[in-house]
Parts: structure tokens; sequence; C-alpha cells
């Protein structure tokens, strides 16, 4: 079982959080990138068609943008001359089934900067991300930062956890399904998302690894003290604090 290790947060140069702009007509596809891109602490948005995704391009002004080729009113390569007219510094990764290389080519020298196809790890698209966003100088990286939720509290430099003031031991899993949960606090997180985002596993046949996981947190985290982690039946997991 493969354990992930941290990575530096990225933000713009001036602090405020990175924006993403995730266009893609499959709600699967943007429900997941969605929750992964807000679980780095960058601002998300998601649009299903082109005429969409430009109008909050002009509104949201992000720095990335995850861009599927097949969309309901405009191929993908339509979009990406509009947003390249709007915005010249703008990344653009696409995010397709496309996977021939003529696809390729076409994409890259229509100005797009990076091209994954479909079926894809979340992993990647996360990785080529941060790369395109790091050699476009449009970020700045912060090792350390303190997540807080209730009494619980995460140095990810360090990778130090404690409850009510009391350190906390973890595994290296253990801390990494945590980081998610506290980057997504009081947001109820499928086992689908928990394992792709922590495990970077298809989902398939695999939830017993994250209802394990949990099971190990909840003794840590849980043990003798009013719970944060709750199961909410048929959907996933949610990390609350008590209410006050």
């Amino acid at each position: 079982m493969e354990e992930r290790s941290a990575s530096p947060v990225l933000h713009r140069p001036d602090g405020d959080p990175v924006r993403v702009l995730v266009v893609d007509d499959e709600p699967d596809v943007t429900d997941v990138l969605s929750g992964a891109l807000t679980a780095e602490g960058w601002q998300v948005r998601s649009a299903a068609d082109g005429a969409t995704a430009l109008a909050t391009a002009r509104d949201f002004h992000p720095d990335a943008v995850v861009l599927d080729w097949m969309l309901p009113d405009a191929d993908g390569l339509r979009v990406l001359r509009a947003l390249r007219r709007d915005s010249r510094r703008v990344c653009v990764l696409f995010l397709t089934a496309r996977d021939a290389v003529e696809d390729r080519i076409a994409g890259i020298s229509a100005g797009g900067d990076d091209y994954v196809t479909k079926p894809y790890s979340l992993e990647e698209v996360l990785a080529r991300l941060r790369g395109l966003l790091r050699r476009a100088g449009m970020t700045a990286e912060s090792d350390t930062v303190r997540l807080v939720v209730g009494d619980l509290t995460m140095d990810e430099e360090a990778r130090e956890v404690r409850r009510a003031g009391e350190v906390v031991d973890l595994s290296r899993t253990e801390f990494e399904l945590l980081r998610f949960l506290m980057r997504n606090p009081r947001r109820v997180l499928s086992k689908e998302q928990i394992l792709d985002r922590v495990w970077s596993y298809d989902f398939g046949g695999r939830a017993h690894v994250v209802e394990l996981y949990i099971s190990y947190l909840r003794k840590k985290i849980d043990a003798g003290r009013h719970p944060m982690i709750h199961t909410v039946r048929g959907v996933g997991y949610v990390l609350k604090p008590e209410a006050t």
C-alpha cells in the first residue's frame, strides 16, 4: 500500500489562494476534482459547457483551467482560444478522453500547457497543475500550515497532530487521511473521494481500506473524547467539532 508524502502548499504571490476553473460536462469529474483542489486550499469553480466556462473565467479570473475537449456547446480548442484572448497568463490543462497523438499535438499547438487523458490519476492532475503554476511564476510556496478544527490541530511541516493539546501519534497514511478531513471540515466526503485523494487508487472493491483507516483514526482521535469523525450512512464521512 503506497503512502503519499506531504506537499508544500501553493498560493498566489500576494498570499491569496490559487484559483482553478474546472470545465467538464461529467458531474463526477467536476465533483472529484473540485474536492481535491479545495483540499489543496485553492478556490475552485466549475462549468459544464463552454459558454458558462468563459463567463465564469471573466468573473473569477482563474490562475489555471482544467478543460475537457468535448463540451456540449463547443470543443475545447474554441474555448481555449477564447480564454487566451482574455488572459494570456492562465495555465490550461486539457483533461480528455481523446488520446490520439494528433489530438495531443493539436491541443498543445492551440495553446494548451499540458494534456492528461482519461481515465486519469487524480494525483497526476494535481502534480501537473502545481508544475504549470510554478513554471508560470504564478505561485509562491508555504511549507508551514497549521490546520485547526475545534480542539484538533495539525502542523503540516512538523507533521504533528494534537487533540486538546495532547500529541496524537499517527502513521503516514493516517496523517494524510486526517489532513484531507481537516482541509474539508463539516463537508461530507465519500469513500471514493477519500480513496482517490489519499491512496490514488481506483475506487472499485477497496471501500474496506477507507473503513479500516477511519476506524484507526477514531481510536486515536476520538477515544475518550467527544467524537469528531462522523459517518453519514450511505454517503461517507465528515469531520466536525462539538457544537457550542
